[in-house]
């Protein structure tokens, strides 16, 4: 890290910390090679129907302890398919946080429901659940929860309110495949679970998703909605299969991303100016592991002389480490007669302007690249005043 202190950033014109870039992914596999080899050699890449379907829908199924999976397209299909296999619609409102997957947002739309939008809790930034039951009313016919960017909702907490007044909870766990929540893994909790398998996912098969429930009668609505002479949302035999072994060394990657984010935490320290999630309302009673697509922070740019966040993505960018401002908030970016918003959304404002993102992949990588990532960070605070110059320079 002092070595890293005593050059300028590369945005200055410095030596990147990573001047390779950011590691692609997914990364290079055998087994994964192994599948795409055995594919061809027996046709099944071209079945509409193949063993490899039905062996992911069976893992999946123990993983998560549910009756029933349903493979789609993609997460946010995924999403659209539970809602109508709940039967919501036009007249009905959905309550989901104000910062949130946009995605999840027009889905609701998209089935005729209204969105209620609620704030983020201050300490993790995803659903507030002291803000839940004030947006309940006799039109809520479901509650839509995102675990996002290293954050956890307590689903204990928010099962038993939607229990005691008969909502039904969509989990969406597209960004924590494998993440424990109070002793059950993520996605489990709800009526309906969400998965995403796409190309940037933690499970990817370039696209695909995944609905489970443990109602036979949610699924049988979601295959009738469906199935038109042939399925409509269709995950690929093939995609199916290149799942298979990523769900074998889903727990270890797993494991390896939580070491390492705890080392790059306590690299930064306390007064690093980025903002760590979390995630103390949990049950401590509990077994609870969060998931890292993304590794989120609350930017200050006042700990780094006012730097935009926009600009400290791009100075992070030019290092070769993958961090980009989070998702837009919904309140921020769709018109009020779209939705309703219950209280103030104030911790969700504060995301939409300086939320940032760790893309996962480094965190697969090495012990000595967490103290490279938090380096480089402090070195862009050390030389934040001639970032702000060199940009107000090239604006003239």
């Amino acid at each position: 890290m002092n070595s890293l202190l005593s050059e300028k950033p590369a945005i200055l014109g410095g030596v990147p910390a990573f001047p390779e870039g950011p590691p692609e992914w997914p990364f290079p596999d055998p087994a994964i090679n192994q599948v795409l080899q055995q594919a061809q050699q027996t046709g099944d890449w071209g079945k509409y129907h193949g063993p490899c379907s039905g062996q992911l829908q069976q893992k999946l199924a123990t993983l998560h302890q549910t009756e029933q999976v349903i493979l789609c397209s993609s997460g946010t299909a995924a999403v659209e398919l539970a809602l109508r296999g709940l039967g919501i619609g036009p007249g009905d409102e959905v309550i989901l946080a104000a910062y949130d997957f946009e995605g999840n947002f027009k889905n609701i739309v998209t089935v005729g429901a209204t969105p209620v939008l609620i704030d983020v809790d201050p300490e993790n930034f995803n659903l507030d659940l002291n803000r839940l039951e004030q947006a309940i009313t006799d039109s809520t016919k479901g509650i839509l929860v995102s675990h996002l960017h290293g954050g956890l909702v307590s689903m204990q907490i928010l099962t038993s309110i939607a229990n005691q007044r008969g909502i039904p909870v969509i989990e969406d766990a597209c960004q924590v495949p494998g993440a424990l929540v109070e002793g059950r893994i993520a996605g489990s909790w709800g009526e309906t679970g969400i998965l995403s398998f796409g190309g940037s996912k933690l499970l990817t098969a370039g696209r695909g998703g995944a609905i489970l429930t443990q109602s036979p009668q949610i699924a049988q609505r979601i295959r009738l909605y469906s199935h038109r002479g042939n399925e409509a949302y269709p995950l690929t035999e093939l995609q199916a299969g290149l799942l298979l072994p990523q769900m074998e060394t889903l727990d270890s990657q797993n494991q390896i991303r939580q070491k390492h984010v705890d080392i790059l935490l306590t690299q930064l320290g306390d007064n690093s100016g980025l903002i760590a999630f979390q995630n103390k309302q949990l049950s401590p009673q509990t077994s609870n592991v969060p998931g890292y697509y993304k590794l989120g922070f609350l930017y200050q740019p006042e700990s780094f002389s006012g730097l935009t966040r926009d600009l400290f993505c791009q100075a992070m960018q030019a290092e070769g480490i993958a961090v980009y401002p989070g998702f837009r908030s919904l309140h921020a970016i769709h018109s009020r007669r779209r939705f309703r918003q219950v209280g103030e959304l104030n911790i969700a404002t504060e995301c939409d302007h300086n939320m940032i993102v760790l893309h996962h992949p480094v965190l697969l990588t090495s012990e000595e690249n967490m103290a490279t990532i938090a380096g480089a960070i402090a070195r862009i605070a050390e030389y934040a005043d001639d970032i702000l110059s060199f940009a107000a320079e090239g604006k003239e």
